[in-house]
């Protein structure tokens, strides 16, 4: 079964900060094509909802993001761990774009697709988006092959 939830952490991931909010080359176009993969994606970061609502806006109004991501789920969360059990009942159904693991709640790890910190000096020649939709894809073909071996063996038990 592929995950149908992209839950987006904000900072280092998606854009430098919350204080400067330099958005990562090819975000939109990121944002777009993650938007193509999956049937939600949500924003699941540290940062407060009203500061991330601010930022969204901003990015939206730049230009550096489509106007949908203003709009994005905001994952209400607490404690020192990203536990998908807040985005969606279903362990599975969610995947988690972080670029800090520490955030990753145990038992979590296979649901988690790491992106390269996006970090000072910010390039603009960073492909850490580029970096995570090949993740993404290569995580989509274990979980398809992963599936069609265990419809194999439920077909032909040893």
């Amino acid at each position: 079964m592929k995950p149908t939830i992209l839950a987006l952490d904000l900072e280092g991931t998606l854009i430098s900060n919350a204080v400067s909010q330099i958005p990562r080359p090819g975000l939109c176009q990121f944002l777009e094509h993650v938007r193509s993969q999956f049937e939600e994606l949500v924003l699941f970061t540290t940062v407060p909802e009203s500061r991330t609502r601010t930022i969204a806006e901003l990015l939206v109004r730049e230009g550096c993001a489509p106007a949908w991501f203003a709009e994005l789920r905001y994952i209400n969360w607490s404690g020192k761990t990203k536990d998908l059990a807040c985005v969606c009942p279903c362990l599975g159904d969610a995947l988690l774009l972080d670029d800090h693991g520490a955030y990753v709640h145990d038992g979590q790890e296979s649901l988690w697709v790491e992106i390269p910190l996006f970090g000072s000096p910010y390039s603009s020649e960073d492909d850490g988006l580029q970096v995570a939709s090949a993740r993404l894809t290569e995580r989509f073909m274990e979980l398809q092959n992963a599936h069609i071996s265990d419809d194999m063996a439920n077909k032909h038990p040893s």
